[in-house]
């Protein structure tokens, strides 16, 4: 069964479309939603290039396809077909470029087709039982393959961005660092100066007042 479907621009990420009714009786549907949108950060980095995949999380299984810069994608239950999941997004797809094609790249808000989730329920209550005659018909269709879809865990998927950003963030704690340390060692220094030159002033400074009071008196 179809539980969550998101749609993105691929260049940054920007999501464009969402199932508003998906994930109704989802339990955590906003944990998976947040790893959605992790997985499009990641798709924005170029840390996976492949134009579809199907990514394996807890229960369920994200699949997505890549089309001109967008990214269309369905969180389905382990057992769903995986050859209707994609023909699912095949279908979405073509009306979304269809219909706002023209409009992709200039978008500049967050969910400026949200419009669209109209026809993204419309379409998910036509895949919602695998075994009407529609439906049987698509998986007995041997012109649609997707056994060459590859499918990987969402951990090993994030964790390529996580360790890059990761690698980031030390370089810029080690540099901050080095500046924390460079400071501290101008102050010790400074301080190992005055310690070592404090007493000597003191000295002249008591010789130049007795010799500046005696020159007084006399």
């Amino acid at each position: 069964m179809v539980k969550l479907t998101l749609i993105a621009r691929v260049t940054d990420g920007l999501p464009l479309a969402e199932g508003l009714d998906d994930g109704r009786d989802l339990k955590d549907a906003e944990f998976y939603k947040q790893q959605a949108k992790a997985l499009f950060k990641n798709l924005s980095k170029g840390h996976n290039e492949a134009s579809r995949m199907s990514i394996e999380t807890g229960p369920y299984v994200f699949h997505y396809i890549i089309e001109g810069r967008v990214c269309y994608l369905t969180m389905c239950d382990r057992s769903y077909p995986k050859k209707l999941a994609f023909q699912y997004l095949e279908d979405l797809k073509n009306e979304f470029e269809r219909v706002n094609g023209s409009q992709i790249e200039t978008a500049a808000r967050p969910y400026a087709f949200i419009k669209f989730d109209t026809f993204i329920q419309k379409t998910r209550k036509l895949y919602l039982d695998t075994r009407t005659q529609r439906n049987l018909a698509k998986l007995n269709d041997e012109l649609y393959e997707v056994h060459q879809i590859m499918t990987r865990n969402v951990q090993e998927v994030l964790g390529v961005g996580e360790k890059l950003d990761q690698v980031s963030q030390m370089s810029s704690r080690l540099t901050s660092e080095s500046r924390i340390y460079a400071d501290k060692a101008r102050d010790l220094n400074r301080q190992a100066l005055i310690r070592k030159w404090a007493p000597v002033a003191i000295v002249l400074g008591v010789v130049f007042l007795l010799f500046w009071v005696r020159k007084k008196i006399w």
